[in-house]
């Protein structure tokens, strides 16, 4: 990694070649951040790093791996980082018992391990003013059948980070889950949807960041119809939710 040429605060973004984490970097470098891009493809992070410009750096690791979360603990150990974007994840979508157990291992180490060994690495070190940002889901909420095992780790990552926030008030840092519903990639477009529900990566970022600066919550969902609907479903009695989402 280049030396630190600048006085920019630096923001650590996993996943960050595509999707939610490729409009965090994008917009983060637009707002003054010196970008740290992470992600398992290193021609990306290179074309991405390339494309905002100068001091910023990129990180080639497979946080599914625990090789990928020693190096990326390691760098945030030895950098001086503002704001943790803990991003990265993955899903494999349809029945509990046609999913190949490794397959549910690799979204338990991607979307729960990795999220809370680079958490705690960052927290031990973190100061007044700087950030942790875990990307959750609706989902883990509002369960999908053929989504069972994604589900459950972002219900897990969103009840980390409530933890997380409620050990940390009135210490300076702040702690968000940020808790999107369906949102518009190039590999999921949910053209089917309603489009009340879809988001763009850039809206997610752009709600993000603002419930950053400006509220106090664990959590954020963004969209407006989104929180309706996640509020709802959580009003509701369980058995009756549970029905609703297995029919959707």
């Amino acid at each position: 990694m280049a030396p630190r040429t600048d006085d920019r605060p630096t923001a650590l973004v996993t996943g960050a070649s595509a999707g939610i984490g490729l409009a965090f970097a994008q917009r983060l470098a637009a707002d003054g951040y010196r970008v740290i891009a992470v992600a398992r493809d290193a021609g990306r992070l290179q074309a991405l790093t390339a494309r905002l410009g100068p001091g910023h750096d990129w990180l080639a690791a497979d946080l599914a791996t625990e090789d990928g979360v020693r190096r990326t603990g390691e760098l945030i150990a030895r950098t001086r980082v503002h704001l943790l974007v803990n991003n990265a994840g993955t899903a494999t979508t349809g029945p509990f018992t046609t999913t190949p157990p490794d397959r549910a291992q690799e979204m338990l180490d991607l979307n729960c391990r990795a999220v809370t060994a680079l958490a705690h690495t960052f927290l031990v070190r973190a100061r007044p003013g700087d950030a942790l940002l875990n990307v959750s889901s609706t989902l883990g909420w509002t369960p999908k059948p053929d989504l069972a095992v994604y589900s459950a780790t972002k219900a897990y990552t969103t009840t980390l980070t409530e933890a997380l926030w409620t050990a940390h008030r009135g210490s300076g840092i702040r702690i968000l889950a940020l808790c999107p519903g369906m949102t518009a990639t190039a590999s999921q477009r949910h053209e089917d949807a309603p489009a009340s529900l879809v988001q763009t990566p850039e809206q997610v970022v752009t709600a993000a960041l603002r419930a950053l600066r400006e509220d106090d919550a664990p959590t954020t969902v963004p969209g407006r119809a989104n929180r309706l609907l996640t509020l709802t479903m959580r009003l509701l009695p369980r058995r009756r939710t549970l029905a609703l989402l297995a029919r959707g």
